[in-house]
């Protein structure tokens, strides 16, 4: 019984959590979901921050061009 009591809370508390989003975007002049990505936020660029998926993206191409070097042939 204690553990029915406990979901139904949880259920309720992120039902609550829910609502006073939606009703933030609504009632919020040009209302719109917060902007949670790192490649959006002005400070984290400042501070040379990527999101993980750039991060991957840039050091990728660090090794292709590494390994393009290394199987450079000199003819002779």
């Amino acid at each position: 019984m204690v553990l029915v009591k406990v979901i139904l809370l949880a259920v309720a508390l992120v039902s609550l959590a829910f609502f006073g989003l939606a009703l933030q975007i609504v009632l919020k002049k040009n209302g719109k979901f917060p902007d949670t990505h790192v490649g959006h936020n002005r400070e984290m660029k400042k501070r040379g921050i990527v999101c993980a998926k750039t991060f991957d993206r840039i050091e990728q191409a660090k090794v292709k061009k590494e390994q393009k070097l290394k199987n450079l042939k000199l003819a002779k």
